[in-house]
């Protein structure tokens, strides 16, 4: 290059002469390796990278070499907890002449994982889980949040109570009459008239948070998600046969839950956790909104919980 082209950043100043909590850019494509349970797995990600500019007089940060420090991660690495503070880190030293302090760095991607039928041996279907990891730097202080969320099945105890109390009723007008009955009239008449009423069930979603320490080897998606679909007992199904939507069934009968239900059942399963936040949402079938349930981290700077049709308080 010969020939010295402008940098008003460099050499123009800044006449508002405010500082900026955070300045840089947001939705930067790029492939990421993550390490669960021993196996690489390749992503495409879309990754926010910003740093403060608390210098009142710069015009304007050097977001080129934000986005270099992104382009020069090698795609095959994986990334762990201490190479996203190295690289905050890095970011933070590349902006030394504009007073930078602090610097984050946000990933949000879809974890595939394949999911075996509940009955069914040798079938399976992937599923994929979006995940948000945010991590920052700030005055030499880390912080590493993960953030996953879960479809699951839910159906209310309440249309369940309402369901099995007409289904009574239909079964004492058929036979209140009666002073004995046999099991094959009942039987019979149960294969009929037990779905004389159902309760409504919904598709559901769980978003949880946790904090990630420094020396973690890697972020433990897959342990969380397992965790959570544990908990929770009717985790959304992928390849599936009648017999397997039969067990799906009989799991949904078994675990009514409320959505104060569910996002307790969650808090329980995170008690080892470290500072864990939980936000469910029931898409009613009943009524045209939905239900929601919230447990915020409790230090600050933590709560960034989002489902699509509402914002975590």
């Amino acid at each position: 290059m010969t020939v010295v082209l402008p940098d008003p950043a460099l050499n123009d100043f800044s006449h508002g002469l405010t500082p900026l909590s955070w300045v840089g850019m947001e939705g930067i494509d790029l492939p990421i390796t993550v390490l669960e349970r021993g196996y690489k797995q390749q992503l495409h990600a879309r990754v926010d990278a910003q740093v403060d500019l608390p210098l009142a007089h710069v015009k304007g940060i050097h977001m080129s070499r934000l986005y270099r420090l992104l382009n020069d991660l090698p795609p095959e690495q994986s990334l762990s907890p201490l190479g996203l503070r190295r690289l905050l880190q890095g970011m933070v030293d590349s902006q030394q002449d504009c007073g930078t302090r602090s610097a984050r760095l946000c990933f949000r991607f879809d974890l595939l994982v394949r999911r075996p039928a509940l009955v069914t041996q040798g079938l399976a279907g992937w599923k994929s889980y979006p995940v948000v990891l945010e991590a920052r730097l700030s005055d030499d202080m880390f912080m590493c949040k993960v953030q996953v969320q879960i479809a699951y099945s839910s159906t209310c105890p309440c249309s369940a109570a309402l369901a099995r109390q007409l289904i009574e009723q239909g079964f004492m007008q058929a036979f209140g009459k009666q002073p004995v009955l046999h099991a094959d009239e009942v039987a019979a008449w149960l294969h009929n008239h037990a779905s004389l009423a159902t309760p409504h069930s919904q598709r559901s979603q769980a978003l949880v948070q946790i904090q990630v320490s420094e020396d973690s080897e890697d972020f433990g998606f897959l342990t969380l998600i397992d965790r959570i679909e544990e908990s929770l007992a009717t985790p959304l199904q992928t390849a599936a046969k009648r017999a397997d939507e039969q067990a799906f069934a009989a799991l949904n009968g078994q675990n009514l839950m409320f959505v104060e239900d569910a996002a307790r059942r969650i808090e329980a399963a995170l008690e080892d956790y470290q500072n864990p936040g939980v936000q469910v949402r029931h898409l009613e079938s009943l009524h045209p909104h939905d239900a929601v349930a919230f447990k915020t981290p409790s230090s600050e700077g933590m709560p960034f919980l989002r489902l699509s049709g509402g914002v975590a308080p």
